[in-house]
């Protein structure tokens, strides 16, 4: 990778780096999650997260397009982290565990999206790009939304273990 000198360039390439999450949460995280949960109040709010999370893209897409650049993907660690870190642990549960597994992965996830989206923003602010802005703080919205769902069902979940503890 070229070394980036601009704040341009930073931007862009952190702009980059949350279309790579956003894709894969559409392409493959959350429609593996939506099959493997159980709890239907769970899977309706991954359903619904998989809508928005389209619309993200489609945002992210636009904001490249306002910088007259094409889309241009970056390979996330961070987020490749949390995938293995979720696997891992998925696979040393019992299933009855699962779900609480799947429940703390999606938190961990909003926070991570809503921290970028928080810097892009304040990037975006910096170097006047008001529409993007106006973008992001959308896919920001939405992205503070699914984590309070997300903490929600934690919440049920904990509440189910303390009664079969019981």
């Amino acid at each position: 990778m070229a070394e980036i000198t601009t704040p341009r360039e930073l931007f862009l390439h952190e702009l980059g780096d949350i279309l790579y999450v956003e894709q894969q949460l559409a392409d493959e995280v959350l429609p593996m999650l939506i099959n493997e949960v159980q709890l239907d109040k769970f899977r309706k709010a991954l359903d619904k997260h998989l809508d928005e999370t389209r619309g993200h893209i489609t945002n992210l897409e636009q904001v490249f397009d306002l910088m007259g650049e094409p889309p241009a993907v970056e390979k996330c660690i961070g987020f490749e982290g949390l995938k293995k870190e979720h696997e891992e642990l998925v696979s040393k549960v019992s299933s009855d565990l699962r779900e609480g597994v799947h429940s703390g992965a999606v938190a961990r996830t909003e926070h991570y999206e809503i921290a970028a989206y928080s810097g892009l923003i304040e990037k975006a602010r910096a170097l006047g790009e008001r529409d993007a802005v106006t973008l992001f703080e959308e896919n920001l919205k939405q992205e503070r939304e699914a984590l309070r769902k997300a903490e929600s069902i934690e919440k049920t979940l904990r509440d189910e273990l303390k009664t079969a503890a019981s």
